[in-house]
């Protein structure tokens, strides 16, 4: 069984209270709106089988109309040329015709009055197929946020777990090592500057050492050319 049972049902129905009141909204408005299409299609191919007997009946008026209009001209062409029993006899076929014109006038007006009722209620359901989908687009919007706001949540719950933050601790430690490791390297090592002053004082160092040697060594010749 439907959601509707016919199509008052739907175009009565209170759309956003609907889906207040389900469980699965996304579900119940999918099956709301094909409903209406299934709904919509049935009043259109009745429609149209009725503005086609529309036209079928139209046609038998037209062909009504034209025969009493023939019978009327002989009736008139009788009496011109003095047959009045003629013109009797082509007014009672005028009057046979009349009376198809009027029972076939009251069952146009009948399928006329059928087709607008039918066009009214295609145009109220098209309104409310119309409305049913805006609900489904927005639905669809909501379920799209929602989903992307629990994928958030979930995120920042992760984030904030002790596994997470004891390798984020980790992570850091290793950084600060390497960076240790680095300043190692060139712990005590001089820069380019300080090793060309430090070679500068070294080269003094070594000649004054040289002068003292040689010093020395002059000192101790002298003694033994004395001797």
């Amino acid at each position: 069984m439907g959601i509707f049972t016919r199509f008052k049902d739907i175009v009565a129905s209170n759309i956003s209270s609907m889906l207040d009141k389900a469980e699965d909204p996304e579900k119940l408005i999918k099956l709301m709106i094909r409903e209406m299409e299934d709904t919509l299609i049935e009043i259109k191919s009745s429609c149209a089988i009725t503005i086609a007997s529309q036209k079928k009946v139209q046609r038998l008026m037209d062909d009504l109309l034209e025969k009493e209009a023939f019978w009327v001209q002989k009736a008139e062409l009788a009496v011109k040329k003095g047959k009045d029993n003629l013109a009797r006899q082509a007014l009672q076929e005028k009057r046979r015709y009349t009376l198809k014109v009027e029972t076939v006038e009251i069952e146009l007006t009948e399928l006329s009055i059928i087709v607008e009722q039918y066009q009214e209620d295609i145009q109220e359901l098209e309104n409310k197929l119309k409305s049913a989908r805006e609900k489904q687009r927005l639905l669809l919007q909501r379920h799209i946020r929602a989903t992307r706001k629990k994928r958030a949540r979930q995120e920042i719950r992760r984030a904030d777990s002790a596994e997470v933050i004891q390798k984020f601790e980790e992570l850091e430690n290793h950084i600060e090592r390497m960076e240790a490791e680095a300043d190692l390297v060139d712990y005590g090592k001089p820069s380019t500057l300080e090793e060309q002053f430090d070679a500068l004082e070294a080269d003094d160092e070594i000649e004054v050492e040289l002068d003292r040697l040689k010093s020395s060594q002059s000192s101790k010749n002298s003694d033994t050319t004395d001797v």
